[in-house]
């Protein structure tokens, strides 16, 4: 399919589709014009994702296939009703459309973190520069491991995750900025190479991974989702396509604020297993195995799970969301 001379042919009608959408008080030809259209739009997007997947276009169109649903099915007002529809279509579509770009985040963080731990233990004195070798070996011998376990479990599971959930919210927040995504990461990057570096220096890199990995494969990922929303707004500015610069900024602010609130539920698990696992002097299978399921668990959901809501036509903004839940009762 030649996506810009399909859309050239039928932007007219979507065009209108749109504006019978935004319409507060239509007249019977109106609404019943709205129904035709809504019935050939949805038509036209299975078209488009089939044959082209996920582009700008289709999720223009989707967002005003769901506003025109809403005329004519109205809005639900118990929310409690809606939560299924969030989870099952709303917030894990949203995280699909950003799969790619979480995957890049994810290898420059690992990648800048390798070279800063390679650089630092071939240069003693990068590593000097974060303390004496006494310092540095009580951190590798003691402090790096008492971190886990100096403070009760429960309390300690509250602080890393409304610490990492505020990280999150700050990405997506901010992210339009441009600049303060990739500083957070660099940052995050740094902290890691070096705890690395210390540890490999004193001959612990056994305890670094016994530690780290259960619940930094989910808190990492979820980081790393945070980082790549906030990173796709600030794409929508600087290229929002055929939308106008404020539209690309409201659909996909409304899409990326999904991912947020779905992030507080991650970083929650991950504490959890920081809080309750990761301390624990159990076999190490055991403890990375656990991080392991609940990483795999993340996975599906946004991969497959996704997939299957993004080709139902759900992009993640909120204001499917009503239309969502409609969706998915009918189901």
């Amino acid at each position: 399919m030649d996506l810009d001379a399909y859309s050239a042919a039928h932007r007219a009608e979507w065009n209108r589709l749109d504006e019978l959408g935004r319409l507060r008080n239509p007249s019977g030809a109106e609404a019943d014009e709205l129904i035709e259209r809504y019935q050939s739009g949805a038509s036209q997007l299975s078209a488009l994702t089939t044959s082209a997947g996920s582009t700008a276009v289709g999720d223009r169109l989707s967002v005003s296939l769901s506003r025109a649903r809403l005329r004519f099915t109205g809005a639900s007002p118990n929310v409690l009703a809606q939560l299924p529809a969030f989870f099952a279509l709303q917030l894990p579509a949203a995280l699909y459309r950003i799969r790619w770009l979480v995957l890049v985040v994810a290898l420059a963080t690992l990648a800048v973190s390798t070279l800063y731990a390679v650089w630092a233990l071939n240069d003693p004195q990068v590593l000097a520069n974060f303390g004496t070798d006494d310092q540095l070996r009580k951190v590798a011998e003691q402090d790096f491991v008492n971190y886990y376990s100096n403070n009760p479990a429960a309390s300690f599971t509250g602080q890393v995750w409304t610490n990492n959930a505020w990280i999150t919210a700050q990405c997506v927040a901010f992210g339009i900025v441009g600049v303060y995504v990739p500083y957070l990461l660099l940052q995050n990057a740094i902290n890691l190479g070096v705890n690395a570096a210390v540890l490999f220096h004193f001959g612990h890199a056994d305890v670094f991974f016994q530690y780290i990995l259960p619940h930094g494969m989910l808190e990492l990922t979820a980081i790393f989702v945070g980082a790549a929303a906030g990173l796709r707004i600030f794409w929508a500015w600087i290229a929002p396509g055929p939308r106008t610069r404020g539209q690309a900024l409201a659909e996909d602010g409304r899409a990326l604020f999904t991912v947020a609130i779905g992030l507080v539920f991650v970083l929650l698990v991950s504490g959890v297993i920081e809080g309750f696992v990761t301390p624990q002097p159990w076999p190490w299978p055991v403890k990375i195995g656990i991080g392991a399921v609940a990483l795999a668990a993340f996975l599906f959901y946004m991969l497959f799970v996704g997939g299957r809501a993004a080709r139902a036509g759900q992009t993640g903004d909120l204001a499917d969301f009503d239309a969502g839940a409609k969706r998915l009762v009918a189901a």
